[in-house]
């Protein structure tokens, strides 16, 4: 008997049912690769326009920077003098030209200057110095420890000594020949020979400072006096009270410098503190000691003839001989002449000559010599340039993006475009571009009113901007930058403005590309989500179908089995 089949399946057969599912979900599959492949196509033209998003930005941005650097003012200074210490600065729109100027005085500062000699005596009551202990001497140098010499004979010299042992030391050293006295009424020591022999001071071998320190130097005679008065003031080491000023200074009190109110306690405060505190008060001056000259004196900290008050209600400032009263003089400062051109002579309390003083805006000029400088001011043409070539370059890097994914290519009977080919809102950018930086600026009076005028065109295969001439460019940028000035930056109608709202309203375009892509997407990303979805199911379903199929056929084999062995076994019986 032959076998039971089901929907023509023999039940013996082998049959790949996931197979013909897995056939039928790939055909069905088909507008979901549709839609993936749009979805990957839309992602890449997202890509290309926030390329070309970020070119524009870029050019945008170099627009800008012209703008706002105000770079067609810029101006640079050189002078005639090579070398030259004088110092220069120029502001934008500084007139360009030639200027000669010839300096005659330097400025100086006024100064309160202070009787010399203020500082009290070594020995203030007379000639004996056999008190006067080294180490204590108020002197402009401090003695050091060691040896000199005096007509070859070596003399040690301690600072615990006195003044009247180093004497004997001279004299017992030199044979009695040396001797060394102390003047109170001129302040000064003596060194005499006996013998009328020359004095001579000093050797290569010596290692205390005693000669120098005492003023004492070589004059080839036999006597050798101190250069100067030797008694100065204490700085460091003593109170004001203790400072060793020849006019004694006690207890607290105060004085004026131009209104400021400076105090102080004798009992304290240094005379090194004192002039500090003048210095960084808002007086306005500064405070200073000479040693050699023993005297104190007050200085403006600008130059010009400008005076100076001074207030002593406590006595402090004459003790310093600073007042007029107590010898000290007014010294004026001097201002600054000069001319420009050979003009008329003018005059500076500074010597920084500004614009306030010559009337050329921005220029300023700081002297520090009295000589002729002709300085030459011109446009800054070689950052002009830079800032130009800038924006000629991120222009033409617009340009080859949008040629780049908007082409067509053609090869023989093949045509293959760009990712934004057959888009025809990306293309015409290009050509606005084009439009906007070669249109005529209108309301210009100069000489400067197209990208041409300047040596600036477009290449003749190509949208790119180009320097045809250079020479054309540069003498522009030199004589006429003005002219290159208005005609980038004239409010709203200007190169500068004109492009900076034509690439927002690119920008604004390209960013509603690039959203509607976006947008695009989603909805396919919807869409498929939907479609795998009813996938999914019709394979559930056809693999259920399948299963009940074999399910069928199972149950077919084992009845037709069974069949098959009843009729055997009847046969058998017959």
């Amino acid at each position: 008997m032959p076998g039971i089949q089901v929907s023509g399946l023999l039940a013996n057969s082998a049959f790949d049912w996931k197979a013909i599912v897995d056939q039928l979900i790939e055909a069905e599959s088909t507008p979901v690769k549709k839609l993936t492949a749009e979805s990957t196509t839309n992602t890449e033209k997202t890509t290309a326009l926030a390329t070309i998003k970020t070119a524009l930005t870029s050019l945008q941005d170099s627009v800008q920077a012209m703008r706002a650097d105000t770079v067609f003012s810029l101006r640079t200074v050189s002078s005639s003098v090579a070398g030259t210490t004088w110092k220069t600065s120029s502001a934008a729109s500084t007139p360009v030209g030639s200027y000669a100027i010839a300096v005659s005085t330097l400025a100086t500062k006024a100064q309160q200057v202070g009787l010399a000699d203020v500082g009290a005596k070594l020995n203030p009551l007379g000639n004996d110095v056999s008190g006067l202990t080294i180490a204590n001497l108020n002197l402009a140098k401090t003695i050091t420890a060691g040896t000199f010499s005096i007509n070859g004979a070596q003399i040690t010299v301690d600072t615990a000594d006195s003044l009247e042992d180093v004497f004997l030391a001279i004299k017992a050293a030199t044979g009695n020949d040396i001797t060394g006295t102390y003047n109170s009424a001129t302040d000064t020591v003596s060194l005499t020979s006996a013998s009328n022999s020359e004095v001579l001071l000093g050797s290569t071998v010596d290692t205390s400072n005693f000669l120098s320190a005492l003023k004492l130097s070589n004059n080839g005679g036999d006597t050798v006096t101190s250069s100067a008065k030797l008694g100065t003031v204490k700085l460091y080491s003593a109170t004001l009270a203790n400072s060793s000023l020849a006019t004694a200074v006690s207890g607290a009190g105060s004085f004026a410098v131009n209104g400021v109110t400076i105090s102080y306690d004798a009992s304290t405060d240094r005379v090194a503190d004192l002039l500090s505190r003048i210095n960084v008060s808002d007086a306005g001056v500064t405070a200073t000691y000479d040693s050699t000259g023993d005297r104190f004196t007050l200085t403006n900290n600008s130059t010009g003839d400008t005076g100076m008050s001074i207030t002593d209600t406590s006595g402090l400032l004459a003790a310093l001989g600073l007042t007029t009263g107590s010898g000290g003089a007014f010294a004026h400062g001097v201002n600054a002449a000069f001319t420009i051109n050979g003009g008329a002579t003018l005059l500076s309390a500074s010597n920084t000559l500004t614009a306030d003083e010559h009337g050329i805006t921005g220029l300023s000029v700081t002297v520090n010599s009295t000589t002729t400088q002709t300085l030459q001011v011109d446009s800054d043409s070689a950052t002009m340039g830079s800032y130009i070539q800038d924006f000629v370059t991120k222009f033409n890097d617009v340009q080859d993006l949008i040629e780049e994914n908007t082409q067509v290519t053609v090869s023989g009977t093949t045509v293959s475009g760009a990712i934004l080919a057959g888009n025809r809102e990306v293309e015409e950018w290009a050509s606005r571009l084009r439009s906007l930086a070669f249109d005529e600026i209108g309301g210009l009076t100069g000489s400067i009113s197209r990208l041409d005028h300047l040596g600036i065109d477009f290449n003749s295969t190509t949208g790119h901007l180009t320097i045809k001439d250079p020479d054309k460019l540069a003498t522009a940028l030199a004589d006429v930058p003005n002219d290159v000035e208005d005609f980038f930056l004239t409010a709203n109608t200007g190169l500068v403005a004109q492009l900076y709202t034509g690439l927002t309203a690119l920008l604004k375009a390209d960013s509603t590309q690039q959203n509607n892509l976006g947008k695009a997407n989603l909805g396919i990303t919807d869409q498929i989500a939907k479609l795998q979805v009813r996938l999914a199911a019709q394979r559930e379903q056809l693999t259920n179908a399948f299963i009940k199929m074999l399910d069928a056929q199972s149950a077919a084999s084992s009845q037709n089995k069974t069949l098959t062995n009843a009729f055997d076994r009847k046969s058998n019986n017959d």
